[in-house]
């Protein structure tokens, strides 16, 4: 009887959390951020112990799972509509490598050891400093890198300078702007920063797209979609 009542949570359960992380919109562990990976942690334990206490109703797992899903979701949907909040929660990119020099500054915001940094570098088959651009260290923990060409010359890459609404002081700086200017840029195309849902930097180039306009292209793809 006890194997039984093992088994059948055991396959509830796992179809239970399968249904869980489909509604919270999961599909791969490095794409978790730390608020995920902390709701993650606590799954599998109220799983874990539910499982070993036989006794206790599943309801005294479910629904605290369930309350932890809700939470998951509302703090979606409110980094969704404020920066601020998306920036405290998820945290945000940050350039360790900028031209070949190494930000140590950041690093030590990070908490990014030296060692962390050289041991990216070796994995992606990079001897020498100098041959890096760029190497932003995103939100999940992943070092993203970009070399220079053979010739050394800027890649084409984009660098962002707006995302929903945002300004990327970051990439100003890289580029070596500042925020009148990006301003300027903005209001010649008749909006405000707000109204932007992404602009980046390419090839001395600026390219804006407001969010009005991925608004239009989704109705236009749902209509196209109903019919």
């Amino acid at each position: 009887m006890q194997i039984g009542t093992v088994i059948f949570r055991t396959i509830f359960f796992y179809v239970f959390i399968l249904i869980i992380y489909r509604i919270m919109g999961k599909r791969e562990i490095g794409q978790l951020s730390i608020q995920d990976l902390v709701v993650s942690i606590l799954i599998a334990e109220m799983v874990a112990i539910s499982i070993e206490n036989r006794k206790d109703s599943l309801w005294l797992t479910i629904l605290p799972i369930l309350l932890l899903v809700l939470l998951e979701v509302l703090a979606a949907f409110v980094s969704m509509k404020c920066n601020r909040f998306r920036d405290i929660i998820e945290g945000k990119p940050v350039l360790i490598i900028n031209k070949g020099v190494i930000n140590y500054k950041e690093m030590v915001k990070q908490r990014y050891t030296l060692d962390d940094l050289l041991l990216e570098l070796r994995t992606n088959g990079i001897k020498n400093l100098q041959d890096v651009e760029y190497a932003v260290l995103e939100n999940n923990g992943k070092l993203n890198i970009f070399k220079y060409n053979f010739l050394r010359i800027k890649s084409d890459n984009p660098f962002p300078l707006i995302v929903d609404g945002r300004i990327e002081r970051s990439t100003l700086k890289y580029i070596n702007k500042d925020e009148v200017w990006l301003t300027e840029l903005i209001k010649k195309e008749k909006c405000e920063v707000s109204e932007v849902f992404y602009a980046f930097y390419k090839n001395n180039k600026a390219y804006i797209i407001r969010k009005d306009d991925v608004l239009k292209a989704c109705k236009t793809q749902e209509c196209q979609t109903r019919k």
